[in-house]
């Protein structure tokens, strides 16, 4: 069975089409709950995101800050392993029709067998990964099983990368390019500068493939502001914080659908 890369493809350009940016939301796998993260991933698109990020949670999340951290921790100690990952892409593609990724760590992926991880995404209907952390250079064994697979391989850049990496990640990634917005860990900033639009303006002379931003988004007005540069606008820390501030699960599933709502709204300029 292939994977979904060509419905990512799709709905990004369709976006385009619409002249706005593609709203993406990420929510980590197993938080609160297996069940309750995938009733969040389809509140999320529900409310208005076009692409989800399954975050399969990690001991040791160097990429995250500390609320993606924290809905990690509960995530595995209630015992979430890679089979709640795919369910939770499963049960939320199935529900919606809409692209769901996984963003994951290397480490998980090597341990579990790179033919079997992309074997099993691919059929729980997922449309790629986002692996922050595999260097591109050490990643042709990842993209033969993706590329068979029908899956989307998504690398992430940051403002560090010069322009010659750039085009090196870029000429093998798909889907989507991962902008970091500045150097640092996840989790929601005042502002996102200027830094991510010079990042985006030199990944783009690189590649047609869609630059995404991501890191410090957590309004409709700053979603409005990364729309105005870049093909999608990632949020990620904002909707795990709305779990974690909710009095119960219901209030925060409903939070989610909340905040995407507004999102949707930043980036189609309607903020």
């Amino acid at each position: 069975m292939s994977g979904n890369v060509q419905l990512l493809n799709d709905t990004l350009a369709a976006a385009k089409s619409e002249g706005r940016a593609a709203l993406i939301a990420y929510l980590p796998a197993g938080f609160p709950t297996v069940d309750g993260g995938i009733e969040a991933v389809k509140a999320a698109l529900d409310g208005g995101a076009d692409v989800v990020e399954v975050g399969l949670p990690h001991s040791d999340p160097v990429l995250d800050g500390p609320v993606i951290q924290t809905a990690d921790d509960i995530a595995l100690r209630g015992g979430v392993r890679i089979a709640g990952v795919m369910r939770t892409v499963r049960e939320a593609h199935a529900a919606t029709g809409k692209p769901i990724l996984v963003m994951t760590y290397w480490n998980p992926i090597d341990r579990y067998g790179v033919e079997r991880f992309t074997a099993e995404l691919a059929e729980a209907g997922g449309a790629g990964c986002i692996l922050p952390d595999l260097p591109v250079q050490e990643s042709a064994l990842w993209r033969e099983h993706a590329d068979k697979h029908g899956l989307a391989t998504v690398f992430v850049v940051a403002p560090s990368s010069k322009d010659a990496r750039l085009a090196e990640i870029t000429a093998v990634g798909s889907g989507f390019v991962y902008a970091a917005s500045l150097m640092g860990v996840t989790g929601t900033r005042e502002s996102v500068g200027a830094q991510a639009e010079d990042l985006v303006r030199r990944t783009r002379a690189t590649t047609d493939t869609p630059v995404c931003v991501g890191l410090g988004v957590s309004n409709a007005a700053q979603a409005a502001e990364v729309a105005g540069f870049a093909d999608g606008v990632i949020v990620g820390s904002a909707f795990v914080k709305r779990m974690l501030d909710a009095p119960d699960d219901a209030a925060g599933i409903e939070g989610v659908r909340a905040l995407a709502a507004d999102l949707a709204k930043g980036v189609r300029g309607q903020a």
